[in-house]
């Protein structure tokens, strides 16, 4: 989830105060939260109701994902197996979800032969190019997917999802506060001039706080090891954020999609998801065990 943790200001300090506003935020703001409290809403009724439907969701979510990076990818003729990329990262979460860390592995390295030979009926031409694209697609989003998915299969589950998502969200709103108000030392300005370290300081502020009253009175653990989970979630979710504008960057897109109003695609939001799944997961099983 891009976290505007920075706030450039407006280019004309005498244009009118929306507009300002609306450089300030980079996006359509009312449209943005509409559409986060739909998003929130889907997630939460999910989990609460049966905790698997939260796996189609994310599956469907996912799939969205992929199909943007692939358009972006054929802008710059990058061809990427579709169907076995599609296929893996369904069998990734399903297996994981199901059997486990070992055959979510199995599952990824299937994927990666099946890439290998999907693509060459194209020939040799442009074959490692695209093989590997496909390849960084399988680690990028389905590996990091089947994380997620060994998270929703502990006994707690919904609400290992709903603290990986809410410490995520955090990392937005700390971001975006302070660096809209106080952002004046861009972190990269080459790969995201917006993101500065005043609003990565409001992101860890916010993390530990999320936390540490997670930990404390949802999973009724230590506070030092939410402490230490906001930390590194900050961390995690900000690379997260970088690594998605240096893909945009470097295939010379704005947005991946136009899925979201107000928030642009799919991917767009997943971003900071996407490596948190990992390290969430990590610390998870870490601190309060696998199951």
């Amino acid at each position: 989830m891009t976290s505007p943790s920075g706030g450039d200001a407006p280019a004309d300090p005498g244009s009118a105060p929306a507009a300002k506003k609306a450089s300030r935020a980079g996006r359509n703001l009312p449209a943005a939260i509409a559409t986060g409290v739909v998003l929130a809403a889907l997630v939460v009724l999910s989990l609460i109701w049966v905790k698997w439907l939260f796996g189609v969701l994310a599956g469907a979510a996912l799939l969205i994902a992929i199909h943007e990076l692939t358009a972006a990818f054929a802008q710059r003729d990058i061809r990427i197996a579709r169907t076995p990329v599609y296929a893996t990262t369904v069998a990734i979460m399903v297996c994981a979800y199901v059997w486990g860390t070992e055959a979510m592995l199995a599952c990824l390295g299937a994927g990666v032969a099946a890439v290998l030979l999907w693509r060459i009926r194209r020939g040799t031409e442009g074959y490692v190019r695209d093989v590997t694209a496909s390849v960084f697609l399988l680690g990028y989003i389905s590996l990091m997917a089947g994380f997620a998915m060994l998270m929703l299969a502990a006994d707690d589950g919904p609400w290992r999802i709903i603290v990986f998502i809410l410490l995520t969200i955090g990392n937005d709103i700390g971001g975006y506060a302070t660096g809209v108000l106080f952002g004046k030392h861009p972190i990269a300005p080459q790969i995201s001039p917006k993101k500065s370290w005043e609003g990565f300081a409001g992101s860890l502020i916010v993390q530990c706080a999320i936390g540490v009253s997670a930990f404390i009175w949802i999973f009724n653990a230590p506070w030092w090891e939410g402490l230490i989970m906001g930390a590194v979630l900050t961390v995690t979710a900000t690379a997260g954020d970088f690594a998605e504008s240096a893909i945009k960057r470097d295939l010379g897109v704005k947005d991946m999609g136009t899925f979201l109003p107000g928030h642009g695609g799919i991917m767009d939001r997943l971003d900071s998801l996407v490596i948190n799944a990992f390290a969430a997961w990590a610390l998870f099983a870490l601190f309060l065990g696998a199951t």
